[in-house]
């Protein structure tokens, strides 16, 4: 029986090709959308799921008030609170304490040899070790990390560090490691591998968190002040069994209260992170996956696969028409109502097989098409056992969702009134052509409020490209110097720099001229006999800057590179109530605790994304801790010349580095990334949204002209012409496409403005284009409709009314 049916479903399959092509181009895509999603999605939720106690692990984290009623949250946390946790918390099993060491030079005393800068390296104490277990090759795990100076390291840095060595050879062995202005020599004390799994933790290099203590270098890493926070310092925690969130969070409230009870104006939250949640959030590479964004994607998946069921539906529902004589003689025969649905869901289900294999091709293609829009190290097989599960259980679901309510259609009919051909008297409301109409109507919703966001979002950063930023960005380019290295060696290597001739200025600086770094503080102006205190954004750059950023000066002058003067911008000078720049020029203020005079005022410009106001800003310099070189190159010069030469250059001064030069305009487009991933996103998910409604319209508009043959043709002798006939049927998908439109308007301003609200320099509403949306899709579904009938409308009367 089951062979008859299949049997039966592939000759009609083959009959009716154009059929099976738009059912499975419309199905494959869906399944290729849902297919992929599914993958990331498992990806992005594969990450450190399998260490030992997994969800007894979390993260304590930090909430900071950044003004009265915005709360900024971080990673970081105060080193005092790593040192008391387990005494003040007795849920608390194990604690794990880690310091990050970035850029941090590399070296193997004994054989001379350097071996170039890691960001894989960190202090870490035993209690990290026990929380984040590993397979140990050498050493004890209970006193690896016990004693100062002492060091574990994973086999990929035995094998870089002491190539051919064992694991038990390398016992003892030192390493020297430089960070910043501070040497860390440390015996290695422990082997361990790999780790194989996904994971955020890919440090290969692990120091004795007692080293920090022994060398006295608390205050330097910031460890002794509650009120020092820095993203270098994370605190992890293994809890007791059966303790939750909500007991970790009210105990780390007790010890905030406590400790912070003295300045309450500087007071830390703590909140607890659970490990499962750490790859969609503040992580150690900035590999962080948006949740928002997974999210939105299974949305997207699921609209995109529901628009590609209502399809099937429609056309399914269409053609049963053709079906109706077939039926008849089944019943006729003896077949029963639910051998009938079998028979028809089992041609369903042969369509959504073959429409699964296809989506394996097409998944593919979309990846290689968004590979860039795809996390990092996210390598799909969708061969293998897991995809394959799910799109098998997929291709059921799809069977039963799209192939249901047809069946249902095509058993219902009456022998003898289908055997007729009286299948489509229809008295008072029809449930079929309600359920058509209105499924064809939230297709074009869909698709319309789909469009409506990408247009919103492309003129959005079309406009975000074209604001003034109020400095120079073109032929602009910037490298990283090491951090706290020798001040002569940088201004000796700017020197060098600005002696070529295709460089027209360089500046040293702690800070791009617009970048997602920040550095806040207070500065305090003198009023008559009171103070105003303003919160500024403070950048460290030398007098070159100015020059180099080309930024506007309104009153004063340059720096001169002395570190008792400050430049202000023009906001500053609201905040602090000057009424013009030339008032505020001279002023004597008060920053860091030191007296710092004004010397020069200069315009506004964005020093961060446009998606923030511009801060009070003050400029001041201390060149201890400049790290970055800029340089402006001449326009009329080969951009590709000028990075060689810069980098060949570079490494003459700095032989053992390896950084390298980058464009600024670079760096600006960064700001923006996600949403322009967001735009590729909605531009391809309202691509499918409304092929796969032009395919539904096509099954809808079959129906309706297969259903008015007869009326057509009596119309046509009767006088009508062929114009008049193509706008009696497209009549009904004008109101159509106007109920979408009125329905797609509202879902599409709320989640445009939700996003523009988060930019505070955006576009106003563009509701004309919600007009030209609304009006394109209605010139495309009239083409539709207009081609598919103009056929029936052009054929001889004669042939359909010969019967009657």
């Amino acid at each position: 029986m089951l062979k008859n049916y299949f049997t039966i479903a592939l000759r009609n399959i083959k009959r009716n090709k154009l059929r099976t092509l738009v059912h499975v181009l419309g199905l494959s895509l869906g399944m290729a959308v849902c297919l992929l999603v599914f993958n990331v999605v498992w990806f992005a939720h594969g990450f450190d799921t399998f260490h030992d106690h997994a969800d007894r692990i979390y993260r304590i984290n930090s909430s900071i008030e950044w003004e009265p009623g915005s709360f900024f949250q971080s990673s970081a946390t105060p080193g005092p609170l790593g040192e008391v946790v387990d005494e003040e918390l007795a849920n608390i099993f194990q604690k794990g304490r880690l310091y990050i060491l970035h850029e941090t030079m590399v070296s193997i005393p004994e054989q001379n040899r350097q071996l170039g800068r890691s960001n894989k390296v960190a202090f870490a104490d035993p209690g990290f070790m026990q929380i984040f277990q590993r397979e140990w090759l050498a050493g004890d795990p209970y006193t690896a990390l016990n004693e100062p100076e002492s060091a574990v390291i994973t086999v990929a840095s035995m094998e870089k560090y002491f190539p051919g060595s064992a694991p038990h050879d390398v016992l003892g062995k030192e390493i020297l490691w430089l960070d910043a202005n501070d040497s860390i020599m440390a015996q290695v004390k422990g082997v361990v591998r790999d780790y194989d799994q996904k994971t955020d933790f890919f440090f290969q290099d692990f120091i004795s968190f007692s080293t920090i203590k022994k060398k006295g270098k608390e205050d330097w890493y910031g460890l002794q002040s509650w009120g020092n926070l820095n993203t270098s310092s994370q605190l992890f925690v293994l809890v007791a069994e059966h303790t939750g969130k909500s007991e970790i969070e009210e105990g780390l409230k007790t010890i905030s209260d406590k400790y912070y009870a003295e300045d309450a104006n500087s007071k830390n939250e703590f909140f607890a992170e659970p490990l499962a949640n750490f790859h969609f959030n503040e992580n150690f590479d900035n590999t962080a996956v948006s949740r928002s964004m997974l999210d939105g994607l299974i949305y997207i998946g699921f609209i995109i696969l529901l628009l590609a069921c209502l399809n099937f539906i429609n056309l399914e529902t269409a053609q049963a028409i053709n079906r109706a004589k077939e039926v008849g003689i089944r019943k006729t025969l003896g077949s029963r109502r639910g051998q009938l649905i079998f028979q028809f869901l089992s041609e369903t289900f042969a369509i959504v097989l073959i429409s699964g294999f296809v989506a394996i091709l097409f998944a593919d293609l979309i990846t290689q098409y968004f590979r860039e829009y795809l996390p990092q190290g996210f390598e799909p097989s969708y061969f293998n056992s897991l995809s394959l599960v799910f799109l098998f259980v997929l291709m059921l679901l799809l069977t039963f969702v799209s192939g249901l309510y047809p069946a249902f259609v095509l058993a219902k009919y009456q022998p003898q009134r289908a055997l007729k051909g009286e299948v489509h008297h229809v008295q008072g409301f029809s449930v079929g052509v309600f359920l058509r109409k209105n499924l064809t109507v939230i297709q074009f919703s869909a698709s319309i409020a789909f469009i409506i966001l990408v247009t919103v979002l492309t003129s959005q950063l079309k406009f975000i490209k074209s604001q003034p930023l109020g400095f120079e960005k073109d032929a602009v380019l910037y490298t990283n110097l090491p951090f706290m290295g020798e001040r002569d060696t940088r201004e000796t290597f700017a020197d060098r720099l600005r002696n070529e001739n295709f460089v027209e200025g360089v500046s040293l600086s702690g800070v791009l001229v617009s970048s997602n770094s920040i550095w806040t503080s207070d500065l305090i102006v003198p009023r008559d006999t009171s103070e105003t205190r303003i919160n500024i954004h403070v950048m460290n750059v030398d007098s070159s800057f100015v020059d180099v950023h080309q930024l506007k000066l309104l009153a004063g002058r340059k720096s001169n590179n002395q570190k008792d003067e400050l430049l202000v911008n023009r906001n500053f000078l609201h905040e602090a109530g000057f009424g013009n720049p030339s008032e505020a020029v001279g002023t004597i203020v008060r920053f860091g605790g030191d007296n710092k005079t004004i010397v020069g005022v200069i315009d506004n410009f964005n020093a961060r994304s446009l998606k923030e106001e511009i801060m009070p800003m003050a400029l001041t310099y201390n060149p201890d801790y400049f790290y970055l070189l800029i340089t402006k190159v001449s326009g009329k010069q080969n951009m590709a010349y000028a990075k060689e030469r810069l980098e060949n250059l570079y490494k003459e001064m700095y032989p053992e580095e390896t950084a390298s030069f980058s464009f600024m305009d670079e760096q600006l487009a960064q700001f923006y990334e996600e949403d322009r991933k967001i735009q590729g996103v909605f531009g391809f998910a309202s691509g499918m949204a409304i092929l796969i409604s032009i395919l539904g319209l096509f099954g809808l508009s079959s129906f309706t002209i297969a259903q008015r043959t007869k009326e057509i043709s009596i119309r046509k002798v009767l006088g009508a012409g062929v114009l008049q006939l193509i706008g009696l049927i497209s009549t009904q998908y004008v109101w159509l496409v106007l109920i979408s439109f009125a329905l797609a308007v509202y879902p599409a301003y709320y989640l445009s403005n939700m996003w523009l609200q988060e930019f505070a320099y955006k576009i106003e509403m563009p509701f004309l284009m919600y007009l030209g949306v609304g009006f394109g899709v209605l010139i495309l579904a009239l083409l539709v409709v207009g081609f598919h009938s103009i056929g029936v409308a052009k054929r001889n009367p004669a042939e359909i009314l010969k019967s009657e």
